[in-house]
């Protein structure tokens, strides 16, 4: 079992490798058979699928988070972060508004299941129709 400080930790990391652009680094942190809950859309399960969706979403977008909290259960099985996303918009996204390195600032929080050390589930959650709004000007 893992404890709520190496919880902590590990999401800690996890997210700490976003920031640095380090795919490797956060893929290190999943689970072999992660499910990766979309924002607003369906489930990917697997290291390869969310190593695609990383990959699609350096093409269309750079981001960094700040403001960032963690907390995590008392037996160390989940966790979740609040965090600003600060990012730019570099290439349009299907079905998204036109892209034209629109930034943007948006709230956003994730939810995380831990198995064995590893992050087994993501959930990510924004509303998306404020990122519509401030990349649209609106």
């Amino acid at each position: 079992m893992t404890s709520r400080d190496e919880t902590e930790a590990l999401v800690g990391r996890y997210l700490a490798a976003f920031n640095a652009s380090d795919w490797g680094g956060m893929l290190a942190c999943l689970d072999e058979d992660v499910a990766h809950d979309l924002n607003e859309g369906g489930r990917e399960i697997g290291r390869e699928a969310f190593r695609d969706f990383l990959a699609t979403m350096a093409r269309h977008y750079r981001e960094t988070l700040t403001d960032m909290v963690i907390m995590a259960s008392a037996d160390g099985t989940r966790a979740a972060a609040e965090f600003t996303v600060h990012g730019e918009y570099l290439a349009t996204a299907e079905g998204l508004p036109e892209a034209d390195g629109q930034r943007y600032s948006i709230t956003a929080g994730q939810f995380f299941a831990i198995d064995d050390g590893r992050i087994s589930r993501i959930t990510t959650y924004y509303n998306l129709k404020s990122w519509i709004a401030a990349v649209s000007g609106r």
